[in-house]
């Protein structure tokens, strides 16, 4: 990452500094959970943490890791990486911050199936929760995913017969793209509004031994960052309205890209 500032400017040392109380703070909580499960027989366990109940001091500690978790994904979408493209507008912003906290839940997924790994085959004492867990993240980084893609022009893009077109024709062929989004979003909501209300208003489970809210909050989920993948297809359009038409081949490779690539495989000829 380059290390400027996008969008943060002078908040950016008092943020860190909120990422970082909060982090500590989130961790100091946990140490003495643990502490008190097994030197202290609290009874706090992992399914405590998940399902909290009565127990203040866990449904702190579980506030705390959401606040840090939105203070540290704040803090990352201010600086772009090497391949990101510079952000365009505010949506931008949005995008790119949710974007991190996708980022931020796949190091969740792993610690989760870590945890699972380790508790099953060397303690043989199998999660009931780790499987719904994982799906549950997994889901919305996936949405999530997608938002970043769109914002960065990273999706599948073919530009075999778009680099043949006059720019007024790749305008047009854009904006057909954004309407047919939208078109998609809308009937999306049309046909699942009311749904996802229904879902919410009884917060429909996943029916299984630890029972999450999984398909509730994964339709409503949908729903949401559909809406703000067409918004940015939007914001998109209009960035890029007046740019230099673009033509693509094989010069086009990335020769940073491919050098972090050799590099994070130890091919670069130094490892």
């Amino acid at each position: 990452m380059d290390g400027k500032s996008l969008w943060l400017g002078r908040l950016r040392r008092p943020m860190w500094v909120v990422m970082v109380g909060l982090l500590a703070v989130s961790g100091l909580i946990w140490l003495w959970l643990v502490i008190g499960a097994f030197f202290l027989d609290s009874g706090i366990t992992m399914q405590t943490i998940l399902r909290p109940g009565d127990h203040t001091l866990v449904k702190i500690l579980l506030w705390l890791v959401l606040a840090a978790s939105l203070a540290t994904a704040l803090y990352l979408s201010d600086t772009r990486g090497a391949i990101e493209v510079k952000p365009t507008g505010p949506l931008d912003i949005i995008s790119l911050v949710l974007g991190r906290l996708a980022m931020i839940a796949v190091v969740v997924v792993v610690c989760v199936m870590f945890y699972e790994v380790v508790v099953r085959y060397v303690f043989g004492k199998p999660t009931l929760w780790a499987n719904e867990m994982s799906l549950w993240i997994a889901g919305f980084v996936f949405l999530l995913a997608g938002l970043y893609a769109m914002q960065q022009r990273s999706h599948i893009r073919i530009y075999v017969v778009y680099d043949l077109m006059p720019r007024w024709a790749q305008k047009l062929a854009d904006a057909v793209t954004v309407l047919l989004i939208w078109a998609f979003f809308l009937s999306l909501l049309w046909g699942g509004f009311n749904e996802v209300l229904a879902k919410l208003a009884r917060m429909e489970t996943f029916g299984t031994a630890w029972d999450p809210p999984l398909p509730s909050t994964i339709k409503a989920a949908i729903l949401g960052v559909i809406g703000l993948v067409a918004l940015q297809a939007t914001s998109n359009l209009i960035a890029d309205w007046n740019k230099a038409p673009e033509h693509h081949g094989p010069e086009d490779v990335d020769e940073q890209e491919i050098e972090q690539i050799r590099k994070a495989v130890g091919a670069d000829g130094n490892g």
